[in-house]
């Protein structure tokens, strides 16, 4: 369980992604700002709370594994890395898609330190999650694997497939968060492709199932602790997250699935995060 201190230092260091996020993205630029942010409060404990993992050395075998079967979401993960000390921060934060730079629109497992898997052609995360998992094991290794899944991603078939598959092989080490904010790209998850009771569907597939509030820090590490006692079986988190949450002009708007910022947008958000914007077009 997280004493106060702890959680008041995750929530300062999630603020601190969320800059990151805004100023990667920055003016006149695309980018996955609400689902970067809707993800930034879990990423913050798994990075700064939960993984055993070691900038140094990001091929450590024993390490724990994360991965964005979402990978849109790719600059939260950027945002994370950065602040572990994975990369330079300076000399990376304002290269964000530009041509030749690590820092690609889904992340890349050949450009960058710290990610395991090229992800993003949405549904398929929770295959190459489960079989990183599958491997482990078979490696006689105790490293978990965490891989978060988008909501509106539930409809793509291959997800089920690898959950049944995770089940079938009772996968005690695989952690598949849902990122619950009830948005897509074109409006309300609901509207666009009902799936009806995502926890009674994820215990059906014979996952130990948990329902949390995604912004915090306390359930999110509790959760987190509690998977660790689940034997035979693996587990899903449900987070329920707001799509552009610290950001107030864009939570709960699906505008920002993948909007482009005004300047006057982006010194807002900067200023939202308690930050001097930095103009960075």
């Amino acid at each position: 369980m997280l004493n106060q201190e702890k959680k008041q230092e995750l929530e300062i260091q999630a603020r601190e992604i969320r800059k990151d996020i805004v100023t990667m993205i920055g003016v006149g630029k695309a980018g996955h700002l609400g689902g970067s942010c809707s993800l930034a409060d879990i990423v913050t404990v798994l990075y700064f709370y939960k993984m055993r993992h070691n900038p140094a050395q990001p091929d450590w075998k024993e390490r724990d594994r994360f991965l964005l079967s979402k990978g849109h979401a790719a600059i939260v993960q950027y945002a994370a890395l950065m602040e572990c000390g994975y990369f330079d921060k300076e000399a990376y934060i304002h290269t964000l898609k530009k041509l030749g730079s690590r820092l690609q629109g889904h992340p890349d497992m050949r450009k960058l330190p710290g990610i395991e898997a090229n992800t993003g052609s949405l549904g398929q995360g929770v295959s190459l999650a489960a079989g990183l998992a599958a491997g482990l094991k078979l490696d006689g290794l105790d490293a978990k694997v965490y891989v978060a899944v988008g909501d509106g991603e539930l409809a793509e078939g291959q997800l089920w497939e690898a959950f049944m598959a995770a089940s079938n092989f009772k996968l005690d080490n695989l952690r598949v968060i849902i990122d619950r904010n009830g948005l897509q790209a074109t409006g309300k998850t609901m509207d666009r492709f009902r799936i009806g009771s995502i926890e009674d569907k994820m215990r059906s597939f014979g996952f130990e199932v948990m329902v949390i509030d995604g912004h915090d820090m306390g359930q999110i590490a509790d959760a987190f602790d509690k998977a660790d006692d689940i034997r035979e079986k693996p587990v899903c988190i449900i987070a329920d997250t707001v799509k552009g949450k610290g950001i107030p002009f864009a939570e709960g708007v699906a505008a920002f699935h993948n909007g482009t910022l005004t300047q006057e947008q982006y010194e807002e958000a900067l200023q939202a995060l308690g930050c001097v914007s930095r103009t960075e077009a």
